[in-house]
């Protein structure tokens, strides 16, 4: 395993350690930050993750949302905000969290760990950016 990975599963196990039910995304993001991982890249359907670290780049492949050939949802911005403020209530898991955002025409998305902000993108070019609280741990 490389440097890369064990940091990377390190700071993902620390994240989910402290990590509050509701409202729990910025901590990830701030344990990933301080781990020196700079921007997560999220493919959907295929729930591809790659993570840009310091110590060289890291994929995941998670569990497919399709597994079929069929069309591409409309990008609907309301159904991705109402997907969103579900999940950061803590209403939805990740994986409700990543299939509502799919149904909302989400096709990637890029966590920019250093800028606090992810940017949500339809297959057209349309997208949707929104920032996260600074938060602070020991």
């Amino acid at each position: 395993m490389s440097k890369a990975v064990k940091n990377l599963l390190k700071a993902q196990q620390f994240a989910m350690s402290i990590r509050p039910k509701v409202g729990g995304f910025p901590y990830l993001a701030e344990a990933l930050r301080r781990a020196g991982i700079t921007q997560n890249i999220w493919n959907l359907p295929s729930c591809q993750s790659i993570y840009l670290t310091e110590y060289g780049p890291v994929v995941n492949q998670g569990m497919p949302l399709v597994k079929t050939t069929i069309d591409i949802p409309p990008f609907d911005r309301e159904a991705l905000i109402k997907a969103l403020r579900i999940d950061q209530a803590g209403q939805s898991t990740f994986p409700e969290f990543l299939k509502a955002s799919w149904e909302a025409g989400v096709v990637s998305y890029t966590v920019d760990f250093e800028k606090r902000v992810v940017v949500y993108y339809g297959v057209l070019g349309e997208s949707y950016a929104e920032n996260y609280p600074v938060v602070e741990f020991e």
